[in-house]
């Protein structure tokens, strides 16, 4: 072989060592068939799209435009969102997280947006201050998610716990409807309850198909039943037309405001700990791997498709918590599933029509299934959270207190009302407040350990334990506690009996009339029902 040949064979195997070797597939790399792939995609889209309106609802009337500019605004809001899952879920060379995370208008920025125009500034200066400081984001996505250590289970399930309690008075305000006096009405409730007991009976069904789309079938069924009981509203359907094209820049170009700028500044940082926050929670749940790489290709694609949104007459884009408890609710892992909720919520944003029979959808029908999804976010919080020591170090001070901070907003909506408004954007979303503090008390008492008294305070310490003597006797090496059960080396269950049994059951085993465990169980309860 001659020199030539052999030197162009090293710089081949040169080349294939140092390219960097595609990741092993996920579980979120999944790929289902077009049409599941399709339905659980709208499931998705069904899930956040009341939220995703309501921020521009209340800005466009904040602002006072037409009804028609407020049209836009939500028609823009879809579009941009759906371009932003793609990005996020798909995913392109240095952004995405390439995880099942739907994104959308955060909720965080409504309170300095309104703060804005109430100081007589108009949309195009909260559309340069969002441009502005997504910008920003970008730039610091890549420090950012190089704080992984940060985020120990500890912290994690407490935010994911406070994530999914803090969007529950959502779907109870859903759920309640309105009645005089601000009371719940009777019959929102009514149709809630009959929602939520289809997600139950649906979820309960053995059939994995119905059961995965128990979600959209409630929707729909929920949406039915409202039909009948004449609580469904579908004038506004085609008054937006049936389809329309983005309008870049509508409402003028961006204005920059200093104090605007800087009041957006602290909602990116608040957003890119919620998105941490939910790529390490929707890591948690479909079991894929997350590392800081990952992480800051995830706020990339936040923040770059943020800085995109004001020029489709948009706001800062967020990862849903909402749909993380879809996933977990669904078992639905595939990125690509919420890619295609992606194209829908573009869709929605081309043809209003579509999304006008979607707006049609009954609140409290929304509020009944999403108190399941909720309800499940709280819960995965709390499995991570299982995982945590409790014993002899001070990570129940860690969760006691960011718990007590996380719900502050959710016990007192107006407890900060008083406070500045930088201090209310950051304080005033429990999400936030619960990982500032977890994250900072973490560092304290887990990273910082200089000065860490060698004794736990009464507060954290376990109670000191002690075991019997004679019950040594019983056990052999191997021996261990698993699943609340006694179970030997080699994984069988040991009997645990009560002292006054003890003595009649080891004669027994003596004699032959036991040889095995579940007889134990037997012969105890007859013994019981006859003393």
């Amino acid at each position: 072989m001659s020199s030539t040949a052999s030197g162009h064979q090293d710089n081949d195997h040169r080349i294939r060592r140092d390219r960097p070797a595609r990741p092993a597939p996920g579980p979120e790399d999944e790929r289902l068939p077009l049409g599941r792939t399709t339905a659980y995609g709208f499931q998705h889209v069904l899930t956040m799209y009341g939220a995703i309106v309501a921020v521009p609802l209340i800005i466009g009337q904040a602002a006072g435009v037409s009804g028609e500019q407020i049209a836009l605004l939500i028609s823009s809001c879809l579009l941009m969102g759906g371009i932003a899952t793609i990005l996020q879920s798909f995913g392109a060379p240095y952004l995405g997280s390439r995880l099942p995370l739907v994104q959308g208008v955060s909720f965080a920025g409504v309170a300095p947006m309104l703060a804005v125009l109430a100081g007589g500034s108009d949309l195009t200066t909260i559309f340069g201050a969002v441009l502005v400081s997504s910008v920003v984001g970008f730039l610091l996505a890549g420090a950012f998610s190089r704080v992984l250590r940060l985020f120990p289970p500890v912290v994690t399930g407490t935010v994911i716990t406070v994530i999914g309690i803090s969007l529950l008075p959502v779907a109870i305000t859903w759920a309640a409807g309105s009645a005089e006096g601000g009371a719940a009405d009777p019959r929102s409730l009514a149709l809630a309850g009959i929602t939520l007991l289809i997600v139950l009976v649906l979820s309960k069904v053995g059939v994995g198909m119905i059961s995965r789309l128990s979600i959209l079938l409630s929707f729909v069924l929920g949406t039915a039943i409202a039909a009948a009981m004449g609580m469904v509203d579908f004038s506004g359907v085609g008054e937006g037309g049936i389809v329309t094209s983005p309008t870049p820049l509508a409402f003028g170009p961006p204005s920059f405001e200093i104090a605007s700028i800087i009041s957006m500044l602290i909602v990116v940082l608040v957003t890119m700990t919620e998105t941490t926050a939910d790529i390490l929670a929707v890591g948690e749940i479909t079991g894929a791997e997350v590392d800081s790489r990952r992480v800051a290709d995830g706020l990339r694609a936040d923040m770059l498709s943020s800085a995109g949104a004001p020029l489709l007459n948009s706001f800062t884009q967020t990862a849903f918590a909402a749909n993380v408890g879809l996933v977990a609710v669904t078992g639905i892992r595939s990125r690509f599933v919420v890619t295609a909720a992606g194209v829908i919520m573009v869709g929605l944003g081309m043809f209003p029509v579509i999304g006008e029979v979607v707006a049609a959808i009954p609140t409290p029908v929304l509020g009944g299934a999403s108190i399941v999804l909720f309800g499940t976010v709280a819960s995965s919080g709390v499995r991570t959270l299982a995982k945590v020591d409790f014993n002899h170090s001070m990570n129940l001070v860690i969760v006691a207190v960011a718990f007590a901070f996380g719900l502050i907003p959710v016990a007192a909506p107006q407890f900060y009302a008083g406070f500045p408004s930088w201090a209310q954007t950051i304080l005033g979303s429990g999400i936030s407040a619960a990982a500032i503090v977890a994250i900072a008390l973490n560092l304290l008492f887990n990273e910082l350990t200089a000065g860490n008294s060698e004794h736990p305070s009464a507060v954290a310490a376990a109670p000191v334990r002690v075991v019997r003597a004679d019950t040594l006797a019983h056990l052999r090496e191997g021996d261990r506690i698993q699943n609340g059960a006694v179970v030997d080396s080699q994984g069988t269950e040991v009997a645990v009996v009560a002292e006054h049994h003890f003595d009649d059951v080891r004669r027994m085993i003596d004699d032959g009339e036991i040889t095995h465990t579940d007889q134990i169980r037997t012969i105890l309860a007859a013994k019981d029902a006859t003393s």
